[in-house]
Parts: structure tokens; C-alpha cells; sequence
């Protein structure tokens, strides 16, 4: 061998030429450490103590476009609650834009699972209803925006227009959306099962669905979004580059069968950023999302203009 190539690893050791060390990544707990201010309203739209949502109005006269939240955390009450969106609100409102942040029954909670969760995610998209007219609200300019399980739920809602009337989750009257946006949150339910359980630490998608695919087939289809395209609205799928919940794989088959049923779709890759950054106003994620949620209350996937969104 020779001499040159024989020092090589002491050169490497002593020069740190060594593979660069992955990026320090967000965690739940920097999420859950966000601070926010209290809402503009605290509103039940159930009797469960969990069927409420906090509405974050910004000044000014309005009408306000609005930005439906939808916090994720495995769907398991004992790991998150929709105060990890409330910075996010709080972010939105001095940008112009309203949101309507929900809770709904989460494993855990009684009524929970199929088909409670995915009946309180619509109930609680559809009181935005309730809430415009006191409010200022522009119900021709709402998106949904969901994190990690949230996502899902956000691409479910915007789905669930296209779903039978026999279906268990089927809702009449569905309020319209002008877009829809999934930061690292399931499209298929039953793409990736075993992965997303592992990241959970336990057997969410078979808790939330009453079983596996193979035993609620009926479950599975009319909970992904996947299984309705088109959608018939504007989607931006973001991921970070460091993602260790959705995988990335997933993500772009959606992608492609949206694209061919005729959906207009984004997938937006984030550079440094893991699955946390993405929910977080406070990292450099929050700039690409933001202009993507712009650009979804215009009615289309790309960014809109760095400003004000009331009228």
C-alpha cells in the first residue's frame, strides 16, 4: 500500500474530515415549549370536553381568510394537544390570517378511534360556519393545515366531500376549502403501517382504524385521501430533508396520482429541517410554509406574496 494512502485515516482524524455529523434536530418537547397568547375565543363544537377548538382573529376589520389547524401527536391524547399550534396561530394572526386551531377525541379518550376522531375533525371544520359571521371570517378563503397525524386528518378532510353516503365518516354538507396543506402526515393508511407504529411506539393506525387493512378494508379506503383523487382543490405536501416519520417514498406516489387524476400538487422538500421544524414558527422551515399557505388561499401550490392576507 501505499505510504500516502497508509496515513490517510490519521490525516482524516486529525483534519475532522470525517462524514459530517447530522443536524441537531427538533424534538417534541421543542414544540410542546413554545409559548403562545391566549386565543380570541375558546369555542365547543360538541359536548366532549375535548370537541373545542381556539379561534386566533387578527386586528382590523376583516373578512379574514382563515387557516384550519390540525396538531398531530399519533393520534394519542397522552402525547399531544392543540396547544403545539398555538405559536403557529399566534404567527398567522400577525400576518393577517385567522386560524380556527381544533382538539378532537384522540386514543385514549372515549369515542376515540373510527370512526369519533375523523367525525370530530369534520364537525369541527364545518362550525367555522358558526364562527364567521361574529367574527369577520372569509369562509371563500379557508385551508386546512394539519402536522404529522394532523396532516392526515387535514387531507382527510379535504377529501371527505367524495366519500359515499354509507361510509361510517360520512358527513353531509362539508364546508369548501381552498387548499389544503400536509406537513409529514399519512396520505395512505395503508402504505408504511409498521413504520409509522414503530415511530409511535405503539399500534396507532390499528387502534384509530378498529383493526388492520386486511380486517376493516372499508376503514382503510375511507380514510386516505389517496383513494378519493381528485381532491378538486390546490395540495402542498411538505417534508423536511431529515424526516423520520413519513416516508418521502410515500409521499411522491400520492404526488404522481394526484398529479394524473388532475389535482394541482406540491411536495415541498425542506433542507436541514426534521419532522418537528415543521410546525415550529421559530425555525427557518416556517418561511417556505408560510409562503405556501399564501399561496393556497390564493387557490394555488405556489408561494404567494410576503404579505398582509386580509382585505
Amino acid at each position: 500500500m501505499p505510504f500516502a494512502l497508509r496515513l490517510l485515516p490519521l490525516a482524516c482524524f486529525a483534519l475532522a474530515c470525517a462524514r459530517p455529523a447530522a443536524p441537531l434536530l427538533m424534538t417534541p418537547r421543542d414544540l410542546q415549549a413554545l409559548s403562545s397568547r391566549p386565543p380570541t375565543a375558546r369555542v365547543a363544537y360538541g359536548s366532549d370536553s375535548s370537541q373545542y377548538g381556539e379561534l386566533r382573529v387578527p386586528p382590523g376589520p376583516g373578512p379574514h381568510p382563515v387557516a384550519i389547524l390540525i396538531h398531530g401527536g399519533c393520534f394519542k391524547a397522552m402525547y399531544a394537544n392543540l396547544r403545539e399550534l398555538g405559536a403557529m396561530g399566534d404567527t398567522l394572526a400577525a400576518e393577517g390570517i385567522a386560524s380556527w386551531n381544533i382538539e378532537y377525541r384522540r386514543l385514549g379518550e372515549p369515542g376515540a378511534g373510527w370512526p369519533g376522531t375523523y367525525l370530530d375533525v369534520g364537525r369541527a371544520v364545518d362550525h367555522l360556519r358558526t364562527l364567521a359571521p361574529a367574527h369577520r371570517l372569509d369562509l371563500s378563503r379557508v385551508v386546512l393545515v394539519g402536522h404529522s397525524a394532523g396532516g392526515h386528518l387535514a387531507m382527510w378532510a379535504a377529501s371527505r366531500g367524495r366519500l359515499a353516503p354509507e361510509s361510517d365518516v360520512y358527513q353531509r354538507d362539508p364546508l369548501p376549502v381552498r387548499g389544503v396543506m400536509d406537513l409529514a402526515g399519512p396520505v395512505d393508511m395503508t402504505a408504511n403501517v409498521p413504520g409509522y407504529e414503530s415511530a409511535c411506539g405503539d399500534s396507532v393506525i390499528t387502534q384509530l382504524l378498529g383493526g388492520r387493512p386486511a380486517d376493516v378494508p372499508a376503514h382503510y379506503a375511507d380514510a386516505s385521501a389517496v383513494r378519493r383523487l381528485p381532491l378538486g382543490v390546490p395540495q402542498v405536501l411538505v417534508i423536511g430533508e431529515h424526516e423520520g416519520f413519513a416516508p418521502r417514498g410515500v409521499l411522491e406516489v400520492y404526488v404522481r396520482a394526484a398529479r394524473t387524476a388532475g389535482d394541482p400538487v406540491r411536495l415541498l422538500v425542506l433542507p436541514g429541517a426534521g419532522h418537528f421544524e415543521l410546525a415550529m414558527p421559530t425555525t427557518p422551515a416556517w418561511g417556505p410554509v408560510a409562503a405556501a399557505i399564501r399561496g393556497l388561499l390564493e387557490g394555488n401550490v405556489d408561494p404567494g406574496p410576503a404579505r398582509s392576507s386580509s382585505r
